[in-house]
């Protein structure tokens, strides 16, 4: 799957001409919430912005278990088992920053979220 920035800066463009628009997003590691996601945006044909939060997903595991690569992994094979399209999804994170590793030192607690976004 290739960066779909296109699909937010068409958005953007629409809007700048005076047309409203928006899409549909979720941000849940969970299936079922991925699962009803991708059968809605498979119905409506938009395309499905789907985010996790560091403490779902991170470069050590997250409390699902799933590093980054393992959850687009993840969220495509199972766009895939429903015939969603992959080229319509955007994948995308929430609360990236320092803050999932607050009991660290700030320096350790920062580079952790350096590397989590790379």
């Amino acid at each position: 799957m290739e960066r779909k920035v296109k699909h937010l800066t068409e958005m953007v463009e629409q809007h700048k001409r005076g047309n409203t628009n928006g899409i549909y997003a979720v941000c849940s590691a969970h299936p079922l919430v991925l699962e009803a996601a991708l059968r809605y945006a498979h119905s409506q044909q938009t395309p499905l912005l789907i985010e996790a939060t560091s403490n779902q997903v991170d470069q050590f595991g997250g409390y699902t278990g799933m590093t980054p690569a393992d959850f687009y992994g993840f969220v495509c094979k199972l766009a895939g088992s429903l015939g969603f399209p992959t080229s319509q999804l955007i994948l995308g994170g929430d609360h990236l920053g320092p803050n999932r590793w607050k009991n660290l030192p700030a320096s350790q607690a920062m580079a952790n979220a350096d590397d989590l976004i790379r």
